[in-house]
């Protein structure tokens, strides 16, 4: 008997109507298995995540506009173009950040007169030819933040893994809305 014979014979044993049960079947329990994994991807990501305050564009650094929810901020009304990616030896106004944050960018920022911390953190932001920027920040109480859209991270000594899990997670996913 012939391998396409003993499987028509096969099929015609089960009913359609039973066929159909277990696909349906099948496809809610694949469906339950990937809304489970994306939840607990969602669920593991590194940072605190904040209420999106939206993409608006302000004419300058000095445009008044609503108050931003976090220190550094994390989303809301910024300038319409970026800072450049890399290192900076002076802090980015909060306005100018969050067009980077929008754009994918991460921002690693520290508070501190600490040239090794500094030093530790350059090493790690310079593995990443875009979409990461280390700058000073003194404005804020921790130590080091680590900002992306919506998503914020405090530490108050270097992490390595941590950064780099912060960065791996949000870097270069674009947030414009469409």
């Amino acid at each position: 008997m012939a391998k396409d014979e003993r499987h028509a014979r096969a099929r015609r044993r089960i009913p359609r109507r039973q066929r159909t049960a277990i696909a349906v079947v099948a496809a809610v329990l694949v469906a339950i298995v990937v809304g489970y994994f994306a939840y607990r991807a969602q669920a593991n990501l590194p940072g605190a995540q904040l209420p999106d305050q939206g993409n608006r564009h302000i004419a300058g650094p000095d445009a008044p506009h609503e108050p931003y929810n976090s220190e550094p901020p994390t989303s809301g009304p910024h300038l319409p173009y970026i800072a450049p990616w890399g290192v900076h030896t002076r802090p980015i106004v909060r306005e100018l950040q969050v067009h980077n944050l929008e754009d994918g960018g991460v921002l690693v920022q520290y508070n501190c007169d600490c040239p090794a911390l500094a030093e530790k953190l350059k090493a790690i932001v310079q593995r990443y030819d875009r979409y990461v920027i280390l700058a000073p920040y003194p404005e804020m109480k921790p130590t080091i933040a680590l900002t992306a859209w919506t998503r914020l991270d405090t530490l108050n000594e270097v992490d390595e893994a941590r950064i780099t899990r912060f960065i791996e997670a949000y870097r270069g996913i674009d947030h414009h809305r469409k």
